[in-house]
């Protein structure tokens, strides 16, 4: 069962139609970037929730969660419709196991995201974890158009502070725009176009490889991984890649 406590609302973006970004005050428990919380609501009398990966640092507050409204979905509609002041429900405890926890140092640290799975990367990429464990961090954000492209300010400031370490590989599938890749992530990735712009090659001898949103870029990223000879990462048997298992 889970250990519910009550989250009051104390901050609320929209990005653009449908996509969302909303803070909580809540006394949660400490926990680790890359975990998530479940979000519920009272609906009809039924407590309806799901899982979103902390955006937020684990040392900063307030908590944040980024998601996109789903038409006609039981929660996703009444959730963006909150304001500053209203009560949710949060989970008091965070889990997951999409961390840098047991993840071996590498020289590169790729981390692939499709709409709003970029998130749980802008928490982990908040903290020492990443820069301790890994000279380059290569991070690609897929969307279907440019106006789904999010939290610019907060990528500048990571890229400001880490300079040539970090790079920013945006990527457009459904409309070409300049200074993207166009296209869908899997299939840049086939091609080599991820890796010329990276400058960088993904393969199990200085790579890690971290993947998280649309469940068909993570199952078809997977075989393409694989066959590079990259083995998946378990808490008790280090690899080369990690999934997050909800999204």
């Amino acid at each position: 069962m889970n250990d519910w406590v009550k989250a009051r609302v104390v901050g609320k973006h929209q990005w653009a139609a449908g996509l969302y970004s909303l803070q909580f005050d809540a006394p949660i428990a400490d926990y680790q970037a890359g975990q998530y919380i479940k979000v519920a609501l009272d609906i009809e009398g039924e407590r309806i929730g799901r899982p979103y990966s902390l955006v937020n640092a684990p040392q900063s507050r307030p908590l944040e969660i980024y998601f996109n409204e789903i038409a006609g979905g039981p929660l996703t509609p009444p959730l963006s419709a909150l304001k500053p002041g209203d009560e949710v429900w949060l989970t008091a405890h965070a889990g997951g196991i999409f961390t840098l926890e047991t993840v071996q140092p590498a020289e590169t640290l790729w981390l692939l995201a499709t709409g709003t799975g970029l998130g749980v990367y802008l928490s982990i990429l908040r903290t020492d974890a990443p820069w301790d464990l890994f000279k380059r961090v290569v991070l690609i954000h897929g969307v279907r158009v440019a106006t789904d492209f999010t939290y610019a300010e907060t990528l500048a400031e990571i890229g400001r502070r880490h300079a040539d370490r970090f790079t920013f590989i945006p990527v457009v599938s459904r409309e070409d725009c300049a200074g993207t890749l166009h296209g869908r992530i899997t299939d840049l990735l086939t091609s080599g176009q991820l890796e010329s712009r990276a400058d960088a090659t993904i393969d199990p001898a200085t790579s890690h490889v971290m993947l998280c949103g649309n469940s068909a870029m993570i199952k078809d990223a997977k075989v393409i991984l694989e066959a590079r000879g990259l083995v998946r990462h378990r808490r008790h048997a280090p690899g080369h890649y990690t999934t997050e298992q909800y999204h």
